[in-house]
Formats: C-alpha cells, sequence, structure tokens
C-alpha cells in the first residue's frame, strides 16, 4: 500500500461482554446479576462517575458511557433513607447507560440491582480501588477505539528500534527482513502489519492472527520464523519508530547526501522519521538498516552526525581562513 493513501479506520462499538471477559482477570470482576446486559453496546471509550446525576442534575449527564461507582457515590446513596436512595438510582435509568462497574469491593441493595436488572444493565464489582480501575478501564478502552490502519510492509525490531521496511511489492521486504532476523534481530510482522495510535503520539505495530511470523520468500515458500530461528527471533508488538521505504535506484532522483534535512510522514496523524533508501543490485541494505536503526539511537540521546559534521566543517572553513593548516602535525609511522 502506498504510504500517501494510508486510511485510518475506527472501531464504532464493543459489547459489554467482551469489556467483561477481557478485564475480568486484570481487574478481578464479578458479576452481581448474572449476565444482564452483556449484550449491550459501549460506543464511547471514555468513563463516567454519575454522582451530580445521582444528585438530580442530568443536564450534563454522560449517559452513554461505562458508570463508575466509587466509595463517594455509594456512600452518598446510603446516607440516605431507602425510598429516597431508589429515586435517585432510578433517575439515571431514564437513561440509556451500558453498564456499571462498583469499585473498592462495594455493592449495592437487592432493591437497586433488581432496578439494574428490571432495565437490562449489567452491573460489575471489583476489589481495586477507584483511581486504579479508571486507569486499567480507560486504557484497555483508548485501545479499543484507538484509530488503526493496515500497512503492506515487514516490521523488525533491530537493536530494539521498531523499523518498517515498506516499498513495492516483490522489492526484497521480506529477504531484507530474514537477513535481520539471521543477524539476531526480532521479526513483529511480515507482509500485513497493522498499526494502532496509542495516545497522541505513539503508533504500535503487531501482525495479525492468520500470517503473524509467518514470512513467504519467493521461491522457497512461506516460512515459520519463530520454529527456524526460535523464540527470541520474534515479538508480538513493537512501537513504530522509522520508516525505510525502499526504492527503486534512479538516476533522474535526487537523494539525500548530508541527512540534514529530516523527512517525516503522517501515520494516523503521528509524525515518523521516514527514509527514503535506493536499492540496487549488490547494496548491501541490512547492513544500512541497522545502521539506520543505531543512527536514530545517537540522535535520541542527543547526538546528530549531520549537525556534529557541519560543525566541523564550518570550524574547518573558519581555521582556513585564519591560515591554520588542514592537520596540524603528522606523526611518524612506526608499525
Amino acid at each position: 500500500m502506498a504510504l500517501d493513501r494510508i486510511k485510518e479506520t475506527r472501531k464504532k462499538c464493543i459489547t459489554v461482554g467482551y469489556l467483561f471477559e477481557s478485564n475480568k482477570d486484570r481487574l478481578r470482576l464479578q458479576q452481581l446479576n448474572g449476565d444482564i446486559g452483556f449484550g449491550r453496546e459501549i460506543s464511547d471509550k471514555n468513563i463516567h462517575r454519575p454522582g451530580l446525576a445521582l444528585a438530580g442534575y442530568v443536564e450534563l449527564f454522560t449517559y452513554n458511557r461505562v458508570q463508575i461507582f466509587g466509595n463517594t457515590e455509594i456512600r452518598y446513596l446510603k446516607h440516605l433513607m431507602l425510598a429516597e436512595r431508589i429515586r435517585c438510582f432510578e433517575t439515571i435509568f431514564q437513561f440509556d447507560i451500558p453498564c456499571i462497574v462498583i469499585t473498592n469491593e462495594n455493592t449495592f441493595d437487592d432493591e437497586l440491582l433488581s432496578i439494574a436488572t428490571e432495565h437490562n444493565v449489567a452491573v460489575l464489582q471489583t476489589p481495586l480501588e477507584t483511581t486504579k480501575c479508571i486507569y486499567y478501564l480507560s486504557d484497555f478502552l483508548d485501545d479499543q477505539f484507538a484509530p488503526q490502519t493496515v500497512m503492506h510492509g515487514s516490521f523488525i525490531d533491530v537493536y530494539g528500534i521498531g523499523v518498517l521496511l515498506t516499498g513495492r511489492s516483490g522489492i526484497g521486504k521480506s529477504e531484507i527482513a530474514l537477513d535481520l532476523v539471521e543477524r539476531g534481530h526480532r521479526l513483529v510482522a511480515d507482509d500485513v502489519v497493522m498499526v494502532i495510535r496509542k495516545g497522541e503520539g505513539i503508533l504500535m505495530g503487531a501482525g495479525s492472527e492468520v500470517v503473524r511470523h509467518f514470512m513467504e520468500i519467493r521461491g522457497l515458500g512461506l516460512i515459520d520464523i519463530r520454529s527456524i530461528f526460535g523464540i527470541r527471533s520474534i515479538r508480538f508488538q513493537k512501537r513504530v519508530e522509522i520508516i525505510v521505504e525502499l526504492a527503486d535506484w534512479r538516476t533522474d532522483v535526487e537523494y539525500t547526501r548530508t541527512g540534514l534535512d529530516h523527512e517525516h510522514i503522517s501515520v494516523l496523524g503521528v509524525n515518523i522519521p521516514h527514509i527514503k533508501l535506493p536499492i540496487f543490485p549488490g547494496k548491501n541494505i541490512t547492513v544500512i538498516v541497522e545502521v539506520i536503526a543505531m543512527d536514530y539511537l545517537l540522535k535520541h540521546y542527543g547526538y546528530d552526525a549531520a549537525k556534529e559534521f557541519a560543525k566541523r566543517l564550518d570550524t574547518a572553513i573558519s581555521d582556513k581562513n585564519k591560515g591554520k593548516r588542514a592537520i596540524d602535525y603528522f606523526e611518524h609511522d612506526f608499525e
């Protein structure tokens, strides 16, 4: 897929049942009214604490979110008489809420549970503190509703840097990835790379369930990288940090020589360093990709070779203008 035609997709909704099954171990969730409401849909990645809604102010009640009942909401209800408690509870059930999660091992009166059951709303309980529960659920929902796309290429962890090789079909992406794996690096995905945006500025890449860690080598066929090279040769997911686009060498194209002008490409709204690498027979792309990863590490730790060379060049020009020699003294060679 061409880089200028990357299409963003988003998940529209998940079910309450999927939320429960995906988080029941991590959040130690319990069902307080059985499988009631597990078919309801969650369409908002944010969560809500309905304290004001229980008090009667529903003008800004974001009812379409997962509703969290912490100590504050539970204690507010408990200080009321039962009849008033039921009236407050029924206030929020005027709206089509997806589900309720109660934290700190709190619970509802049987009368309140019956109201939730009548309205087909799942009530889940967790022993976790409210802050921790919100953190875990927010991270899970943010991941589920994050924008994502599919990119055609080979994705490898090279010295801890996620390098995505792209380029036309048949240019040699898989062969380069295989060579990198043989040299001790780790394959994340080949051919089909699922890319998702985590937060505002992080892209994560992984392989699809079907082709994960399988690789097609033309003339050989499909190979299983994990079975051949072992568990150390693979990763299930990795942050996408560099995109290296392999392109056929063309004499009419001007390629960068110094690296002072850093190019970037936008993927799902995140700017990623983009290197267009011309290739031709005999060029050692594997080593160049390793150098690209190491150079990225140097830049990450504050050293930019192109800028350093530019500084030295400025100093040399200044020294020459002052009449200094390029090399002050040649020592004897006693080897």
